[in-house]
């Protein structure tokens, strides 16, 4: 019998047993194999009666004959580990049913399934292939034929029931907690409801404080040396998972895979500087600054702190917080996205495998109502988030309200100047991969070209031709440069901006609205879109569209350019292409905005710096990792220290000063 490995995946709640706390794993991507074994090795050693029960079956290395009610059962958890929030059984697509033949052939004979089968022949077709490990059982299990669609239908719905339901990681378990509220995760390139999420409670935010409030005294005195060991086999663990974290982006967010694998890159990177932190704590010592004192300082970490994250960034951002935040010493409570959730259980699976004690880390599920339950709540010391600037703002004035230290970073309308001296073949393909890349919904996507003089007479030709020509795929396709946008609603916001772009006379020049992609006709799809001659006074330059649109807008040289950029509310990210050092020199002195780029389109910093806008892009006083994350996550404090025999006799009533 072959051992079966742990998911990489990280553990699920069972569903079937009222209170049961058992984990059960899904796959975590198409290509990872491991993640179709998980769920019985999850299983393995379990004491509920369910898995009793399964153990027994499995002891032959399948379950002994399934009829009758037995087999209804075991083929539901068979349908439960394959067909799943990660890979839909019914889905028509070429790939998901590449998928399921894959994950099949680990285990026994498996077909590929024909694109457009029937869903109930191929979840019979898919469990008979994998209980029949061994010929020799070949002949003792039920075939498709045997029973009836409508029973086989009953049997889908319940191995649905099972597994799509996405819950908490709180004090190191799994748990679908108190709520019995769900919302639907899409997959953004089919359209359709790949899974369930459990919207937190005020109850489960409070379960999750209290589990970061029990850890943190003991992982406050954790010597920083031993945090860091931690954090840097967190990273080999990330590198080993690199590519399923990425799968899991690109299924629920709809970004193309290589742009997925990047957002992982960039947010190990953060990791990484975590692992330095014995030096990062490094302070200042005075020794003998008068009459025998010596004064040093220390940064002490605040307690419980939060994050809120964005659905765009599902790893990454969540990486630009917690890394930082638990390497200073404090406990984290991390709210995701509930529109692509499942990073950051695989996150906190990870994060246990590394060795980090519960409670250090804990995920809730949730919308409005688990982000104020964390604003409001007192143990929670601060809180961090990243999205759109009125939410921002809503952060921020919220929890300073509650007393908690708050960095809250919000929208961005990014501009990049192209000057007409600038390479125009660079500053063409800068802007249509800062543009289009991950459909626009960047927060430092660049959604204006500042056109400089007559350069757009040339410019504008080239964008709309590369504009017009993009590979717009399901995002898991080997050759996609642009993928879906996250959901429906979405999508039609966007159609709606070039609408109001067309209504209020700038110049379509390229109209991606009704783009579909064959094979994935409901997917959430809009192509490139390209305006001209766009004012200063329109909605599609003055708001934040997160979708994949470009406007050019015409002036007349460098000074207007910077004086429109400065002019914005936003501040967040800006470009400049030239071969003028001058002009490079500046463009980067005059700009009022928190990250510039010289010939770099998208001038995100590197991780031991920091990143963060100005305006109306941040609201408080920290940017985001680097040396700036780890003053927001700590307190610093000074220490005077003398000793007796330096102590001259009598009460001295004036101001101390060095002697």
């Amino acid at each position: 019998m072959r051992r079966r490995r742990r998911s990489a995946s990280g553990p699920r709640q069972c569903a079937r047993t009222a209170g049961c706390a058992t984990p059960i794993a899904a796959p975590s991507t198409a290509g990872s194999l491991r993640a179709a074994s998980g769920a019985a090795a999850a299983r393995r050693g379990s004491g509920c009666p369910r898995a009793r029960r399964q153990r027994r079956r499995a002891g032959g290395g399948g379950p002994r004959r399934c009829r009758g009610e037995r087999w209804r059962r075991s083929v539901a958890w068979c349908g439960a580990i394959f067909c799943g929030a990660y890979i839909a059984i019914d889905d028509k697509s070429l790939d998901g049913a590449a998928q399921l033949h894959q994950a099949c052939a680990q285990y026994g004979p498996a077909r590929l399934v024909p694109r457009g089968s029937d869903a109930s022949a191929m979840l019979a077709d898919v469990c008979a292939s994998v209980f029949t490990r061994r010929k020799d059982r070949a002949s003792r299990m039920p075939s498709a034929t045997q029973h009836s669609g409508a029973e086989v239908e009953d049997i889908l719905a319940e191995a649905s029931a099972v597994q799509t339901i996405i819950g908490h990681s709180i004090a190191g378990r799994q748990t679908r907690g108190a709520s019995q509220r769900l919302a639907d995760i899409y997959n953004p390139a089919t359209g359709e409801v790949a899974a369930r999420v459990a919207l937190g409670t005020t109850q489960d935010v409070a379960d999750a404080v209290a589990a970061a409030q029990a850890a943190f005294p003991a992982w406050a005195d954790t010597p920083p040396l031993r945090r860091a060991r931690i954090l840097f086999k967190f990273k080999e663990l990330l590198d080993q998972h690199h590519d399923d974290l990425a799968a899991l982006i690109t299924r629920e967010h709809g970004k193309v895979f290589s742009d997925a694998k990047g957002e992982v890159t960039r947010g190990i990177e953060v990791v990484e500087f975590a692992c330095g932190i014995p030096n990062l704590l490094k302070t200042d010592f005075t020794d003998n600054i008068g009459g025998g004192i010596d004064n040093w300082n220390l940064r002490q970490p605040l307690g419980v702190v939060a994050g809120i994250t964005p659905f765009n960034f599902p790893v990454m951002v969540p990486m630009w917080m917690f890394p930082v935040a638990i390497a200073c010493g404090n406990t984290f409570v991390l709210k995701p996205s509930e529109r692509d959730p499942s990073p950051s259980l695989l996150i906190a699976d990870l994060l246990r495998q590394a060795g980090l004690p519960d409670g250090v880390f804990n995920v809730v599920q949730g919308d409005k109502e688990a982000v104020d339950a964390l604003l409001a709540h007192p143990d929670v010391q601060a809180l961090s988030f990243v999205g759109s600037t009125p939410i921002a703002e809503y952060i921020y004035t919220e929890g300073t309200k509650h007393g908690k230290r708050v960095q809250a970073l919000g929208g961005a309308k990014n501009h990049l100047v192209v000057m007409p001296d600038a390479d125009l073949d660079q500053a063409v393909d800068a802007l249509i991969g800062a543009a289009y890349g991950s459909a626009g919904e960047r927060c430092m996507a660049i959604s204006v070209a500042v056109a400089v003089g007559d350069v757009a007479d040339k410019l504008v030709p080239r964008l709309a031709e590369r504009a017009s020509s993009l590979k717009i795929r399901n995002g898991m396709e080997s050759d996609a440069e642009m993928g879906p946008l996250v959901t429906a609603a979405h999508k039609a916001k966007v159609e709606g901006y070039i609408a109001k772009g067309v209504e209020e006379g700038a110049t379509l020049v390229t109209d991606g609205r009704g783009h579909t992609v064959p094979g994935h006709e409901n997917g959430f799809y809009v192509g490139g879109t390209l305006f001209d001659n766009v004012k200063p006074d329109m909605t599609i330059y003055k708001e934040e569209i997160f979708g994949p649109v470009l406007s050019v807008v015409r002036v007349h040289d460098f000074a207007e350019a910077v004086a429109l950029i400065n002019a914005h509310e936003f501040g967040n990210g800006v470009s400049c292409y030239t071969s003028d050092g001058g002009i490079a020199r500046a463009f980067a002195r005059q700009i009022q905005i928190g990250m510039v780029g010289i010939n770099v389109p998208i001038p995100v910093p590197m991780a031991w710096h920091s990143f963060g806008g100005w305006k109306r892009s941040l609201f408080g006083d920290h940017h985001a990792y680097g040396e700036e994350g780890v003053r927001f996550y700590t307190r610093y404090k000074s220490v005077m220290q003398r000793w007796p025999d330096s102590i001259a006799k009598g009460a001295e009533f004036t101001m101390p000063v060095a002697k």
